[in-house]
């Protein structure tokens, strides 16, 4: 039996998909007389379009990430998918109105190349002579997957096509079956277990109604969706993916003039936190939230065997959360290894600084921690665990050590008020000299989010995303099986807010190249510089015995009475909160310290070489937020 594994545009350019290593990997070790191969139809379309109407590497990153919520990647394959488009002059207007011209002309020209893309691909995949073709599918691959299928089965109705994916999860897999009759599989949740029973069923071995979570067909065409596994797979039974055929393939694509390639690890699945407290808005994990990891050694060997085989340095983990016991277990080691690794993870932003120390140690350059908001009120609102002033020390002890945060501002939640935003925005020319957010915006509702779950918590009156709805052209409820984002009524604050937190964030992403505030402690003083143009002053020494031990202290987010009982008993002497409340004043006034819910901390980062920490960042900068589950986007935690 041949099967070819496919992964079509928009994947990741520059990493290989970790669904194909991983299956590519089990047909190797569970299955026997099969031939499995990758076909790397991300690659293929960007070759392809070299020669047509070339891509730069920016261009391919708008459709494949940046435009996720806005579904321009899909609607660029939907002329492959339809007989006839009923809505693409709506689309097309929709987009006109979020996107400059030149934007909107260049999905335009390459929606008129997609039918010819889409019937060669599918004729050499025919030509391949495979007996399965099984499609991987997140994010925006779903149109062009789906337009494939449609054509290979034109041209081969013998052959059999199966879909799986995060694209695939619940409910979305069984739409993507009753609605798209030249799909005859969907394998729903993780494939590990259940992609091998399917193969084996196809060779006689097996009855596709025993495989959990499988949705096939009866002899008249009916759709049936197996029930889901109730349990996840356990991390032992996680395999380290085969990336050898991607790797070859990226080595003659037009896409190694573009970046640097990745490796793509995976050391844990589910969200430790999620399974304890779930955030509002998040629906990254799909069906199954139980945390579950790799033993540090075998991660570590994991990493390593990868590292050497490919001999490539950026690693992105792909896991949605990193485990805690990695930071005293696994990132030593890798930190002792002979490899200077360059490491993309996500963590939870309540990290202290020898956390972040130890992550740096081992060649952690970038982070997505999750920030999302720095008002204590609204992270409770998403039931985040964490409050505003912690999510500051976070950016601020991340750039004192050269670590590349990556985060976004969300606003919209139910419960939220003006005062959650107004003091928040007098205060961020105070963080001009840290990494800003890459965006403000309205949080948009996901499926398997509580917001989803539980219309009572906000979100009554749900409607598959409207540019769902007029790329797929499916009856409403089909539609809203097949989604993963949907339309909901705007919370929270008013949008007249929201723009001013928008200007705000994009005065912050302008101010900040040029923007510096840094501290040198030589024990009898403290030396503050400042660059950042919202505040007149250049240096500040603190001398006084009361302010240098206030600064200190403010390290960690504390408020005005824990601050006087603190220097009271170090300074063995009263000092007053009417006191520290004078000097503090004095200082959010200059743009030192962040104020939220009470508390304070300081802003200021080590003075270090700023320039060198950049450099190294930099390397980490394009593999956020282009992995397989990506967590999905930055919004994420």
């Amino acid at each position: 039996m041949r099967i070819l594994l496919v992964s079509m545009p928009w994947a990741s350019i520059d990493m290989p998909s970790i669904a194909l290593g991983i299956l590519t990997r089990l047909a190797g070790t569970k299955l026997t007389g099969i031939d499995v191969r990758s076909v790397f139809g991300n690659l293929d379309y960007a070759d392809w379009l070299a020669e047509r109407y070339p891509l730069s590497s920016g261009d391919y990153k708008f459709f494949a990430t940046d435009t996720h919520f806005e579904s321009c990647g899909e609607w660029v394959f939907a002329p492959a998918l339809h007989e006839k488009e009923r809505h693409a002059d709506e689309f097309e207007q929709m987009m006109r109105t979020r996107f400059p011209e030149e934007r909107v002309d260049q999905m335009l020209k390459l929606r008129a190349l997609s039918d010819e893309f889409i019937q060669g691909f599918a004729e050499r995949i025919v030509a391949m002579a495979p007996d399965v073709v099984g499609f991987t599918s997140t994010f925006q691959q779903s149109v062009a997957s789906l337009a494939a299928a449609r054509y290979i089965k034109r041209l081969a109705p013998r052959i059999v096509t199966v879909f799986g994916g995060a694209n695939c999860d619940g409910p979305q897999g069984a739409a993507v079956h009753r609605n798209f009759p030249y799909v005859d599989h969907v394998v729903r949740g993780e494939g590990e277990v259940n992609f091998p029973a399917l193969v084996e069923a196809l060779r006689g071995k097996g009855d596709p109604e025993d495989i959990p979570g499988l949705c096939w067909r009866r002899e008249d065409g009916a759709s049936v969706a197996n029930p889901m596994e109730e349990k996840p797979i356990p991390p032992g039974a996680l395999v380290l993916p085969d990336y050898d055929e991607f790797f070859k393939r990226w080595s003659t694509s037009v896409a190694r003039s573009w970046a640097e390639p990745a490796l793509v690890v995976e050391g844990a699945r589910g969200c430790w936190w999620g399974a304890k407290h779930h955030c509002t808005f998040c629906g990254l994990n799909g069906s199954y939230m139980e945390f579950r990891s790799k033993s540090p050694g075998r991660f570590h060997d994991e990493i390593m065997e990868l590292v050497e085989r490919h001999r490539i340095l950026d690693v992105y983990v792909v896991d949605n959360i990193l485990d805690m016991s990695y930071i005293t277990s696994l990132l030593p080691r890798l930190a002792e290894a002979d490899h200077d690794l360059r490491l993309t993870c996500e963590v939870k932003s309540n990290l202290r600084r020898h956390q972040l120390q130890a992550l740096a140690d081992a060649g952690v350059g970038t982070i997505q921690p999750g920030i999302e908001s720095l008002n204590s009120h609204v992270l409770k609102l998403m039931d985040k665990g964490v409050t505003g002033c912690q999510n500051v020390r976070l950016i601020r002890d991340a750039e004192s050590l050269g670590i590349r945060v990556y985060w976004n501002y969300l606003y919209g939640f139910p419960g939220e008020t003006p005062a959650d935003y107004t003091d928040v925005i007098e205060q961020l020319p105070a963080l001009h000299h840290l990494v800003p957010p890459m965006a403000a915006s309205r949080i948009a509702i996901e499926r398997f989010s509580p917001y989803f779950n539980q219309p009572e918590l906000g979100f009554p009156d749900l409607r598959p995303a409207r540019s769902h709805r007029l790329i797929f052209d499916l009856p409403e409820s089909e539609c809203y099986d097949l989604t993963y984002i949907f339309d909901a009524q705007p919370a929270g604050i008013e949008e007249e807010l929201g723009h001013r937190l928008q200007a705000a964030a994009a005065d912050w992403r302008e101010a900040a190249a040029e923007s510096r505030l840094t501290y040198h402690d030589l024990g009898g003083s403290i030396v503050l510089i400042n660059t950042r143009p919202h505040f007149r002053w250049s240096m500040l020494v603190l001398d006084d015995p009361v302010e240098r031990a206030l600064f200190r202290l403010l390290d960690d987010p504390r408020s005005v009475p824990v601050l006087s009982r603190k220097l009271s008993a170090a300074l063995t002497g009263d000092v007053s909160e009417e006191a520290i409340s004078q000097i503090l004043a004095d200082w959010r006034g200059r743009g030192v310290v962040f104020t939220d819910n009470g508390q304070f901390v300081q802003v200021a980062a080590v003075a270090t070489n700023r320039e060198l920490q950049r450099t190294r960042s930099s390397f980490h900068q394009r593999a956020v937020n282009t992995g397989p589950e990506a967590s999905r986007l930055v919004t994420q935690r």
